[in-house]
C-alpha cells in the first residue's frame, strides 16, 4: 500500500511547475502606509526625466479596437473569479499617485486596454484576458492561434469573443512562440485533444519545446513557485498601494492550467509552413527569452509575429521568479537576424504581450533599438569586468545611452538594468565576485548577529535604520535593517521598521516585478506568511508530459541526502505500455537511475503502466489500490517504498523569504527530517 508520504512526495514533485498559479491571500491585518516625501520627490525627478507628453503608445495600444471589455470578469465552473480587469477601472486612470512610479503608472494604463484588435485585416489579437496577448490569424478555414494564454478560462472567453465578433469559425492550428506557461497553459479553452488526434488541429512549436516545458520550472519547482509569488503579487490586493501591474501586463489568471503536446515541430530558421492558406516562414530563436522559441513572418500581411523577444519593456536576463541565465549576446543576434530577414518586409510587428507597432520606419527602430539595448549592456558588463569591476560594482555604473534609454519600449517595467548586468555577469562568471573577503561569506543569520552586536545591539540598529529611513536613504536601510531581521526575526520593530523600508522602495520602482517584490515582502513583514497562497492543484497535461526520468530526477532532489547516507536500496520499475524498463537504486545518500540496467538482485520490482503512474501522482488513486485491482505486478519487498518514501523531505510552499527559512546552525537544518 502506497502511504500518504509517498503520495504526497511524488505529488509535490508532479506540481514542481505550477509557478503561474496563483492562490489568494487573506484579508490585511496591516494596512499599507501613505508614499514619504523622498518617494515623492523621487517621483517627480522621474516625470521631470521622461517626455510624458508622447502618447505614441497609447495611440498604438488603442488602435484597430473592435470590441473594448472595460468590465471584463471571468469565473471558474466552481464560481472563484480567474481573471478580473474590472477593478483596475475603479482607480487605474488619471496622473499617478504618490505610491507608484509615474513611469509605471504609464505602463499599467497602456496595460489596460482590454478587448478585441485587429492588426491587419486577417490578423486580430484579444488583449488584457491575460498576462498574454492572444493573436489570432483568420485561415481558408478556420483561426489559427497563436499563444492560447496561461489558462483555459481566460483562452475560451477570448475565443468566444473572438468568434462573435468576427463570425464563428472552428480552430484548424495552434501555434505556440516559446516554451513558457503563458504560451500554451489555457490551450484546450481553444482546442481539445480529441480534435488533435483526428487530425481536425494542428499544433506548431519550435523544435525541442516538450522537453524545454518540462525542464524549466521542475526541479526547482517549489522555489520558484514561491518566489513568483513575489514577482507576479499573487496574493496582493489591486490598488494604488498595492499591485498596479505586472510590467509585461496585468497579472496572471488563476485558472485551469493545461498543455497539448505539438504534433509539428520548426527545426530551422528559413522552414515555411501553410496553415489553412496562410504562408508563414520561420525564424528559430533558441536560448534567448526562451530555450525553445520562435519568431515568424506572414508575407501575405507584410506582419512580423516578434514571440516574447521583443517588448513595449526591457525584458530579463535572469528573472526575478529564478531560472537559467538567458543569453545576452545570442539574443541580440537573434533580433539582428531579424532585421535582415524580415525587416524590410515587414509593415507591422505583433507580439505575445503589449500592442503592435506600425509602419516599417517604427518597425526597424523598434527592433534595432532592442537589439542594442542588450548588445549595449552585454558588452559594458563584459568591458567593466576586464577592467576589475566586481559585480555590483558594474550594475550600479551602467546606464543606457539616452538614445536607447528614452525610448519607452526599453525602460525597465519588467526587467531592469540592475539584474540584467548582474545576470550577465553571471553567466559568464559566476555569482563569486573574485574579492577573497566574499569567497567564503557568513550565510545570513550568523553574519546578522555579528552585524547587529558590532553595530552596538538592536536598539542601536533600529536607531540607526530609523535615521536612514528619514533621510530616505531606503537602500542603505533596507541592507541595515536585514541583518536585524535576519538575526532577530521575531523583533517586531525590525520587522515593522523593514516593512515600511519595502513598501517606499515599491512605491518608488519602475519596475512591475520589483515593485510587486518589494510589496509582498513588507506585506508579510507586518502579517506573516498566508499559507493559504500554497500552490496545491497539479496539472494533468504536464504530468503526463514529464518524462519519467524527470520524475526519478525529482525524488533524488527531495531525498535526505545525510539521513540516507547509511541506506542502500534497489527497485526495478517496468513500464508496461513502452516496455521500458529502469532501475532506481539508492547508495552513499545519492538516488540514481538507470534505464536497462534491471536485474535479479532489485529488493523490489514493480509493472505498471505509466498512466497508472499518472493517477498515483495526481492522487486520483493509490499504488496500494493499483497492485488490488491487477494494474501493479509487484515482486520482492514492498516495504522497500516505505523506507525510501521515508527519507524524502516534503517542500513546503510557504518557506519565509524576507526572513531566513533557516535556523543560525545551517549543517543542523540540512540534515533534519521534515
Amino acid at each position: 500500500m502506497m502511504s500518504r508520504s509517498l503520495r504526497r512526495t511524488l505529488l509535490a514533485s508532479a506540481v514542481a511547475f505550477a509557478s503561474y498559479m496563483p492562490c489568494v491571500y487573506a484579508a490585511d491585518a496591516i494596512a499599507p502606509k501613505p508614499a514619504s516625501d523622498a518617494t515623492i520627490a523621487a517621483h517627480q525627478a522621474v516625470l521631470d526625466s521622461l517626455d510624458f507628453s508622447d502618447q505614441a503608445d497609447f495611440d498604438d495600444a488603442g488602435r484597430g479596437l473592435i470590441k473594448a471589455t472595460p468590465d471584463l470578469k471571468i469565473q471558474a465552473d466552481d464560481g472563484h473569479v480567474v481573471w478580473d480587469v474590472a477593478v483596475y477601472q475603479e482607480f487605474l486612470n488619471g496622473e499617478a499617485p504618490h505610491s507608484v512610479n509615474p513611469s509605471l503608472w504609464r505602463q499599467a494604463q497602456l496595460n489596460n486596454t482590454p478587448g478585441l484588435y485587429e492588426v491587419v485585416d486577417g490578423i486580430y489579437q484579444v488583449r488584457g484576458f491575460d498576462l498574454t496577448t492572444m493573436s489570432v490569424i483568420r485561415g481558408d478555414t478556420g483561426w489559427i492561434v497563436i499563444d492560447p494564454m496561461t489558462m483555459t478560462e481566460p483562452a475560451e472567453a477570448a475565443m468566444a469573443l473572438v468568434n462573435q465578433e468576427l463570425g464563428q469559425r472552428p480552430v484548424t492550428a495552434v501555434i505556440y512562440t516559446h516554451s513558457h506557461p503563458d504560451h500554451f497553459g489555457g490551450v484546450k479553452g481553444v482546442i481539445s485533444q480529441q480534435q488533435v488526434d483526428a487530425g481536425e488541429v494542428r499544433v506548431i512549436a519550435p523544435e525541442h519545446f516538450t522537453e524545454h516545458v518540462a525542464s524549466e520550472m521542475v526541479l526547482l519547482g517549489n522555489t520558484m513557485s514561491r518566489r513568483s509569488q513575489y514577482m507576479h503579487a499573487m496574493g496582493l490586493p489591486r490598488g494604488p498601494l498595492q499591485q498596479v501591474d505586472n510590467g509585461l501586463g496585468k497579472g496572471v489568471a488563476r485558472g485551469t492550467f493545461t498543455l497539448i503536446e505539438p504534433t509539428e515541430e520548426i527545426t530551422a530558421s528559413g522552414q515555411t509552413l501553410t496553415v489553412d492558406g496562410v504562408e508563414i516562414e520561420f525564424q528559430l530563436t533558441p536560448s534567448t527569452e526562451a530555450d525553445a522559441e520562435m519568431m515568424f513572418y506572414f508575407p501575405q500581411h507584410r506582419a512580423l509575429m516578434a514571440a516574447e523577444n521583443l517588448n513595449a519593456s526591457m525584458h530579463n536576463m535572469l528573472t526575478p521568479r529564478g531560472a537559467k541565465v538567458r543569453d545576452a549576446l545570442a539574443w541580440a543576434g537573434a533580433l539582428d537576424d531579424t532585421l535582415s530577414l524580415f525587416g524590410s518586409r515587414s509593415d507591422v510587428v505583433f507580439t505575445s504581450h503589449y500592442w503592435p507597432r506600425w509602419g516599417q520606419d517604427n518597425v526597424r527602430n523598434y527592433i534595432e533599438k532592442q537589439r542594442d539595448a542588450i548588445k549595449y549592456l552585454h558588452d559594458q558588463t563584459l568591458r567593466l569586468a576586464n577592467l576589475g569591476y566586481k559585480r555590483d560594482e558594474i550594475a550600479e555604473a551602467i546606464q543606457l545611452p539616452d538614445s536607447l534609454a528614452q525610448e519607452w519600449f526599453n525602460r525597465g517595467y519588467y526587467g531592469t538594468v540592475t539584474h540584467n548586468v548582474k545576470g550577465i555577469y553571471q553567466r559568464y562568471l559566476g555569482f563569486w565576485s573574485g574579492n577573497p573577503a566574499t569567497l567564503n561569506p557568513l550565510p545570513p543569520v550568523p553574519a546578522g548577529q555579528r552585524y547587529v552586536e558590532a553595530l552596538g545591539g538592536a536598539d542601536a540598529v533600529l536607531a540607526l535604520g530609523q535615521s536612514a529611513v528619514e533621510q530616505g536613504d531606503y537602500r542603505w536601510a533596507a541592507m541595515l535593517l536585514d541583518h536585524l531581521v535576519q538575526a532577530q526575526p521575531q523583533l517586531a520593530e525590525a520587522r515593522e521598521l523593514q516593512a515600511d523600508v519595502f513598501e517606499q522602495l515599491g512605491y518608488q520602482t519602475e519596475s512591475g516585478p520589483w515593485r510587486n517584490i518589494y510589496l509582498t515582502g513588507a506585506r508579510e513583514l507586518r502579517n506573516g506568511i498566508d499559507t493559504a497562497n500554497a500552490v496545491t492543484t497539479a496539472s494533468p497535461d504536464m504530468i503526463a508530459a514529464l518524462p519519467i526520468e524527470q520524475v526519478f530526477d525529482l525524488l533524488a532532489v527531495r531525498l535526505n541526502g545525510p539521513r540516507a547516507a547509511a541506506t542502500r536500496l534497489a527497485i526495478d520499475w517496468h513500464f508496461s505500455d513502452s516496455d521500458r524498463h529502469y532501475r532506481l537504486s539508492l547508495a552513499n545518500g545519492v538516488l540514481r537511475h538507470r534505464r536497462d540496467a534491471t536485474g535479479d538482485d532489485a529488493d523490489l520490482s514493480l509493472t505498471l503502466s505509466r498512466d497508472v503512474l499518472n493517477r498515483v501522482l495526481l492522487q486520483q488513486t493509490s499504488l496500494g489500490d493499483e497492485i488490488a485491482a491487477g494494474r501493479v505486478t509487484p515482486q520482492g519487498d514492498l516495504q522497500t517504498l516505505q523506507t525510501l518514501f521515508a527519507l524524502m523531505d516534503t517542500f513546503s510552499p510557504t518557506f519565509p523569504i524576507a526572513t531566513s527559512a533557516i535556523p543560525a546552525n545551517a549543517s543542523e537544518a540540512a540534515s533534519a527530517s521534515d
